[in-house]
């Protein structure tokens, strides 16, 4: 799908000499010939910029990533990923970049759009939704109707939830944890989600209209998140 847009398979390296590209925990270990320390990659992102900079206008790679954090049935300490950049691109065209290829692959490998899984069916021929965080959080919590950015009302909601709440946190950041707290499971229908807080959206670009969001998207099917992409 990516080869006939004109993108570029590569493989960048696996050990950094910073951890970038996400705010995960790296895993650490020692170049003994070099006498460095250096990191298992959380991502491919820095060095996939490197090539988009040097004139690679398409890249992608499919590879191993490792985050030093959670255990769970929906995070894993090393998983697969597909991560992919494109120059002059918005998240507009990478939402329906990632639409597409998503529908291409259902009909490549079954024959069709639906799919099920853990006894649910999904139509991934159907347009798929849209909604943004701050309507998303108004929907499942409407006592917050109004104030989705006010830190004392988003902080009761949240003690209302059992998620705990540091002073060192902002309204964007309770936005995030509230949203993954009340709003992810309920997203199963294919649902793009939009404009996330700038505050937990580093290296996303701000909205033009309005600071304190992003331009960015998550895409989740069956209330797991698929995707993450952002305009830069």
């Amino acid at each position: 799908f990516l080869d006939a847009l004109d993108f570029t398979e590569v493989e960048t390296p696996m050990m950094q000499p910073i951890p970038g590209g996400a705010t995960a925990r790296p895993f650490v270990t020692h170049h003994n010939a070099l006498d460095a320390t250096l990191y298992l990659r959380i991502a491919p992102e820095l060095y996939l910029k490197r090539l988009l900079v040097g004139g690679f206008e398409r890249v992608y790679e499919v590879g191993r990533v490792f985050r030093n954090e959670g255990l769970s049935t929906r995070h894993n300490p090393e998983f697969t990923m597909l991560e992919l950049y494109q120059a002059y691109a918005t998240y507009r065209d990478l939402m329906a970049l990632t639409e597409n290829l998503l529908r291409g692959a259902a009909q490549a490998i079954t024959g069709g759009t639906l799919i099920e899984y853990q006894g649910q069916q999904f139509d991934l021929g159907a347009k798929f939704a849209a909604i943004t965080v701050e309507a998303a959080l108004d929907r499942a919590n409407p006592e917050l109707k109004g104030r989705v950015r006010d830190r004392a009302a988003l902080s009761t909601t949240c003690f209302a939830h059992g998620i705990d709440v540091r002073p060192a946190s902002g309204p964007g950041k309770l936005q995030y944890e509230l949203f993954e707290k009340t709003v992810e499971t309920t997203l199963l229908a294919p649902t793009f989600v939009t404009q996330y807080p700038a505050e937990v959206s580093p290296l996303a670009r701000c909205n033009a209209a309005d600071r304190h969001v992003t331009d960015r998207f998550e895409l989740f099917v069956g209330g797991r998140e698929l995707a993450n992409g952002f305009s830069e």
